[in-house]
């Protein structure tokens, strides 16, 4: 190994020396939960094979592949005496650490596998994780309101990306690093030290097809993007969406731009579609570490209090200056243009742009 290149191990190390008397717990939680990404990626990889040779169909591999990764996540985890509790999306309640095994002072919570609906067409998935303070010692392990903290209580929070490349982005609070896994040597090793998102972005993220759920607030959002340098921005935006949270979050660390997903009208009762615990506070921890903005479109999301392990929130983050804008139109709903028709369909390929109609 070449000298000078950092793994994870070392920086966890590292970092924990920043904190006198550290016990050396957090970066040893930190380095297993990445082992279990390292068994992840494999199983990923492997995922469609492994499938084909059973006659399975693609969605039966993807739910498979589910309940496997959060197999990982515990079996990984919960003997190592560093946790009290884990939280899963696939499971119904916290899971205490048995008595049998020693109990440690982190809880953590954990989507083993987003955006796994993307498995059948190759597209990238990952895991996304928080590691809290447990609040209180206590016999029987952690439960369920042990995990209801706010994200500005995170003590790390980190994402895995399963793409062309394995890559690790992790914040404890200092800033943002990118690791890759190099296959050779077994590690993940550091390739995007002090990631920062840009300040001024031309691209958005959002699943056009809810456009008639949205509130006014993105549609003028939306509208003024669309309308490029004809409109009130000056200039033209780009649009994707990947519908693969960790994805579409490493695109914006990257090379800027803002995600929406955003509250709408389908259903009062669940105003959003994003896991507050193991989705959103995890990813706007990094995004606001790199400089970014994370908001409900109303509030900080970090700042949102808990009040149930699966609460699902509005999500909107990004760079910076557009989060910002999008929080202000939230607080003056009323104002902005009126929109008669669907925005995507005002920018047709078969109608003329606002500019031609005037030639």
């Amino acid at each position: 190994m070449p000298d000078g290149l950092k793994t994870l191990t070392r920086y966890t190390i590292e970092e924990e020396h920043r904190h006198p008397g550290s016990s050396g717990e957090f970066s040893a939680l930190v380095n297993v939960v990445a082992t279990a990404t390292k068994i992840i990626a494999n199983q990923v990889t492997r995922g469609a094979i492994v499938g084909s040779g059973r006659g399975e169909d693609q969605e039966s591999v993807s739910s498979r592949l589910d309940v496997l990764t959060d197999e990982i996540m515990v079996g990984q985890t919960q003997w190592t005496g560093h946790l009290s509790g884990l939280l899963s999306e696939r499971r119904p309640h916290a899971l205490p650490i048995p008595a049998t095994e020693h109990r440690g002072k982190y809880l953590l919570a954990y989507d083993a596998l987003d955006g796994s609906s993307n498995i059948d067409v190759n597209l990238p998935v990952g895991s996304i994780f928080s590691i809290l303070r447990a609040p209180r010692e206590v016999p029987d392990g952690a439960a369920d309101q042990d995990f209801l903290q706010p994200g500005v209580q995170q003590v790390c929070a980190g994402f895995t990306l399963y793409g062309p490349a394995t890559m690790l982005v992790i914040t404890t609070g200092s800033g943002v690093d990118g690791f890759t896994l190099d296959r050779e040597i077994g590690a993940f090793v550091l390739t995007h030290p002090h990631m920062r998102i840009p300040t001024d972005t031309a691209g958005f993220a959002i699943n056009a097809a809810n456009e008639r759920f949205w509130e006014r607030p993105v549609r003028r959002y939306v509208q003024e993007c669309l309308e490029g340098l004809d409109g009130p921005r000056g200039r033209d935006f780009n649009m994707r969406w990947v519908a693969s949270l960790v994805a579409d979050t490493f695109h914006i660390l990257t090379r800027g731009g803002v995600y929406l997903y955003p509250r709408d009208t389908r259903n009062p009762a669940r105003p959003g579609r994003v896991s507050l615990l193991y989705g959103a506070n995890p990813i706007a921890f990094i995004v606001e570490q790199a400089g970014g903005a994370a908001t409900t479109g109303h509030d900080r999301m970090m700042l949102v209090p808990p009040t149930d392990i699966h609460q699902r929130v509005p999500f909107i983050f990004g760079s910076r200056t557009e989060v910002l804008r999008i929080e202000r139109y939230h607080r003056a709903p009323d104002e902005g243009p009126s929109f008669d028709s669907s925005l995507f369909g005002s920018r047709s390929l078969f109608r003329p742009a606002r500019h031609d109609q005037r030639k």
